[in-house]
């Protein structure tokens, strides 16, 4: 992973489009690159291993268990769709980390939209994400929810389950508050018990393959073209995560150079999952079976040691990983708006750091999640719940189209006399592909979400005039 283009700390990346050298909170400049952590033993810095299952565990949350399932309906030619959103993701994920070593601060799409575009680019960018974190969070509980279930009986009574979900996302946030040390300790722990079970069934289930199970390789009646969009169109936002070490920058050690191999190796990492545990489900389930199964990982496991504890073993090995995405989710919820507030664009409260961790920004996302936690379990409102998780797919790519469109704007900027000609044409070509990887997230999201999903860019606009006049205000006294 070492032609990822990242450069180390020692050595400034002296190519185009150089950002400000990264700052720490008095604005002094940071000995190394990123935001300081003093001396505090609560607080402390992600090596590459933790970096990675931060990327890993915030790409792959529950719907994992689902997908083989989700995509059987198209046939195997949505493996097709799998490599082609995996060369996308790829291409995001080198980006980031071309990005990220130019200016290694907490913030990522935030740092790279400002740096570019200005505040308000960099203000849409971090607004947009920081939506995306908390329904998010909200959405993973709920699901979680249903894994629970299966382990101890909670969703016979709406408060019950209500609860249950409550107390998800408040486990979570109790080891961020905790500091950095503990969040990068949970984050490991989940990610190493929740891809057991899973590279088990991916690993150990092609000995049991049978291709007789594969069933058709185009199983619909679009065209090839049509089948590969319409499973894409299920498949896209799994890979949403690629930018976790990206935003989470300063507190990453050395994150000119692990960053962005956190990023390509955690991509890397929760893509070789994906395609081989759904190749492992296809060969193992019937393919008439699978179509209607509801726990494909289950009925896998059950195929391949007999009885039927499987669904008690993929419902936990769900939990633990909607856990350890609710961990890392709870953390990024706070990077961006802490970034932000650094500058002036969000409430300076967002600025305040406590053993490493944004911890107002930790807290008001817990509170947000909470509510539209409850809002969903009282309302009864599953459609509109269902509506505003759609919207976040729209809300995540916003941060992704300002970032890539940075790295073009920095590519060409009339700099490039700075950088060696082969490497300038390979980063254009990685970020017009990362673009368009981009471009079609957005698409996928579907015309009502991007509807909705820019109602809320435009409740941020008014968001960013009343900060954006206070901040001129302070500036002119």
């Amino acid at each position: 992973m070492h032609d990822t283009g990242t450069v180390s700390s020692s050595a400034p990346a002296p190519d185009l489009g150089e950002l400000p050298a990264a700052q720490g909170q008095d604005g002094a400049p940071s000995p190394r690159g990123g935001d300081t952590h003093g001396s505090d033993r609560h607080a402390r810095r992600f090596g590459l291993p933790v970096a990675t299952c931060l990327v890993m565990g915030n790409i792959i949350g529950g719907g994992i268990f689902l997908l083989p399932a989700s995509v059987a309906p198209f046939g195997t030619i949505s493996l097709v769709a799998f490599a082609v959103l995996t060369a996308g993701a790829i291409c995001l994920a080198l980006v980031f980390g071309r990005l990220a070593s130019r200016d290694p601060r907490t913030g990522g799409p935030y740092v790279y939209a400002r740096a570019a575009f200005g505040d308000f680019a960099g203000f849409l960018a971090a607004w947009s994400y920081w939506i995306t974190t908390w329904v998010s969070n909200a959405a993973l509980a709920v699901a979680a929810v249903g894994y629970l279930d299966v382990l101890i009986p909670v969703a016979d009574h709406k408060w019950s389950a209500c609860l249950a979900a409550l107390t998800l996302q408040l486990l979570p946030a109790l080891a961020n508050f905790a500091g950095t040390r503990y969040v990068g300790a949970v984050q490991l722990i989940a990610t190493v018990l929740k891809f057991l079970p899973l590279l088990l069934v991916a690993f150990g289930g092609l000995f049991f393959f049978d291709s007789a199970n594969l069933g058709p390789f185009q199983a619909g009646d679009e065209s090839p073209v049509g089948a590969v969009s319409a499973s894409a169109a299920i498949l896209l936002f799994s890979y949403l995560g690629v930018e976790s070490a990206a935003v989470s920058a300063g507190e990453v050690r050395d994150p000119r150079r692990n960053v962005g191999r956190a990023t390509v190796l955690g991509t890397l990492g929760a893509a070789l999952v994906y395609l081989l545990g759904t190749l492992a489900v296809f060969g193992t389930v019937a393919h008439d079976k699978l179509v209607a199964s509801t726990a494909p990982f289950s009925d896998a496991v059950n195929v391949m040691f007999g009885g039927s504890w499987g669904g008690t073993a993929v419902a936990l090995a769900a939990l633990v990983s909607m856990v350890g995405a609710l961990n890392g989710w709870t953390l990024l919820s706070a990077q961006t708006p802490y970034a932000a507030a650094r500058d002036g664009l969000f409430p300076s409260a967002f600025a305040r750091k406590r053993r490493g961790v944004p911890t107002v920004g930790v807290l008001v996302t817990v509170v947000l999640a909470s509510l539209l936690t409850v809002y969903n379990y009282t309302a009864g409102s599953a459609g509109v719940f269902e509506v505003l998780v759609l919207v976040t797919t729209f809300t995540a790519t916003v941060p992704y189209l300002l970032a890539t469109a940075a790295q073009i704007y920095f590519l060409a900027s009339g700099q490039g006399e700075r950088v060696h000609r082969g490497r300038l044409v390979r980063d254009a070509v990685l970020a017009a592909l990362a673009f368009g990887f981009s471009m079609w997230l957005v698409a996928g999201a579907g015309y009502a979400a991007v509807y909705q999903g820019v109602l809320f860019l435009f409740v941020g606009v008014l968001v960013y005039a009343w900060m954006a006049a206070r901040k001129q205000r302070t500036a002119t006294r």
